[in-house]
């Protein structure tokens, strides 16, 4: 008489927690790195900082991206996933476009104030000449969806006779992004060259009202 051969299955209790805490490490390695890229950028940025930053092991960063190239990637996909995020959660009354537009002009100017890792990780990637955001397959995904949001209201806006309808929104998206980008990357060798604070609160708000009263003029339909 044979023993019948016992199976033994997996507890998919257990199954979740070991997924969990796979992507709880992975979510950690993430966070730490745009910590140490924004902070060193990608040659200083080591594998050894990163996981030191993280908690964890060098073993761990390259079994879940491949390399440091793999994880910088990972790491520009994923600022971008952020600003989307946060943009996602705008408030836009497509009814009044010229009110969606100054929220829209707000929340870009104030992200890359608020987020000052966006803007170094961006810059090391662009003295890269883009090598690593050309390997992304999510990227794209990402500027049509920040894109689209301003093609929504300059639509609604020149159904309702307010907005030129011959401006495209690509250019739109490139007009306030340049303004608010230039200013925060650099802010300091500017508040230098003109002898005026451009961290100080007033004088973004100063900044604000020009780009908004900018890009409206470039929109609005003259009366």
């Amino acid at each position: 008489m044979t023993a019948k051969k016992q199976t033994v299955s997996k507890s998919p209790r257990k199954t979740g927690v070991r997924v969990r805490a796979a992507l709880a490490t992975r979510e950690s390695i993430l966070r730490a790195a745009i910590k140490v890229f924004s902070k060193y950028g990608l040659s200083g940025g080591s594998i050894d900082k990163i996981s030191r930053t993280a908690r964890s092991h060098d073993r761990m960063i390259y079994y879940y991206f491949g390399n440091k190239d793999g994880l910088f990637v990972a790491v520009l996909e994923e600022i971008y996933r952020r600003f989307n995020e946060a943009e996602a959660k705008l408030a836009l009354d497509l009814e009044d476009p010229e009110a969606s537009m100054r929220r829209i002009i707000h929340f870009i100017l104030h992200y890359y104030r608020d987020h000052p890792e966006f803007i170094t990780i961006l810059n090391s990637e662009n003295l890269l000449r883009g090598q690593h955001i050309s390997k992304s397959s999510t990227t794209k995904q990402y500027s049509m969806a920040a894109i689209g949001v301003i093609d929504q209201t300059l639509l609604s806006g020149a159904r309702q006779g307010l907005f030129r309808p011959d401006v495209r929104p690509r250019d739109i998206y490139l007009l306030i992004a340049s303004l608010g980008y230039f200013y925060q990357s650099n802010r300091f060798t500017l508040t230098a060259f003109l002898g005026e604070n451009l961290e100080s609160p007033e004088v973004f708000s100063e900044w604000e009202d020009f780009v908004t009263t900018t890009v409206l003029r470039t929109l609005m339909i003259a009366r």
